[in-house]
C-alpha cells in the first residue's frame, strides 16, 4: 500500500455490532498512536457489519475493562457500509465471519485492504486453528472481555510496528 504524501493512514476496525471488539481496538490503537506521537499520521475508526447498535456507546463490560487499563472508549456504534472500503487503507476484521461479510459487500479490487486484525499479533502461530479470530465476548462474562482486550492489544501493537516498518506513514 503506497500512501499519498500528507495523507494519514486510515484504519477501520470491524466486528459484528460495533459495541465490543471493534471499539476496544479503536481505543487501544488510538492510545498506542498517541503514545508513539503519531496521532496526525494515522486515523482510527470502528464500525460493525450490522447496524443494530447505531449510536450506542460500547458495551459496559468493554468500557470497564478498557478503563481498568487506562483507556476511555467513547466512540458510538456505526455500520460499515458498502463503499466504505475505498475510504480506508486497512479494514481490520475481528473474525472470519466479519471478514467474509466485508468481502461480500466490497469491490473485489479492494479485497487486499481487508485483513483480520490478529494477523498482526506476533504471538499468533501460523498453524492456529482459528486463523486469528478475536472471539466475540458479548454473550459471555467479564472474563471474555479481559481475554479479548489482551488479544486486541497484542495485535494492535503488531499493527503499529507493521505500519512503521513498512513506511506507511
Amino acid at each position: 500500500m503506497e500512501q499519498p504524501e500528507n495523507e494519514p493512514v486510515r484504519l477501520c476496525f470491524v466486528c459484528l455490532g460495533n459495541i465490543c471488539r471493534s471499539p476496544t481496538a479503536e481505543g487501544i490503537m488510538r492510545a498506542l498512536i498517541d503514545d508513539a506521537g503519531l496521532s496526525g499520521f494515522i486515523e482510527v475508526h470502528s464500525a460493525g457489519t450490522a447496524g443494530w447498535h447505531r449510536g450506542e456507546l460500547p458495551d459496559d463490560r468493554a468500557r470497564a475493562e478498557a478503563q481498568r487499563r487506562g483507556i476511555e472508549l467513547t466512540s458510538k456504534a456505526s455500520a460499515f457500509l458498502p463503499g466504505d472500503t475505498s475510504f480506508y487503507d486497512l479494514v481490520l476484521a475481528m473474525d472470519r465471519t466479519n471478514e467474509r461479510d466485508l468481502r461480500d459487500r466490497t469491490d473485489p479490487a479492494l479485497h487486499d485492504r481487508i485483513i483480520r486484525l490478529r494477523r498482526f499479533d506476533p504471538a499468533l502461530a501460523p498453524s492456529d486453528p482459528w486463523d486469528g479470530d478475536v472471539p466475540d465476548p458479548w454473550a459471555g462474562g467479564e472474563d471474555g472481555f479481559i481475554e479479548v482486550y489482551d488479544l486486541i492489544e497484542a495485535a494492535c501493537r503488531g499493527l503499529l510496528v507493521h505500519i512503521q516498518e513498512n513506511q506507511l506513514i
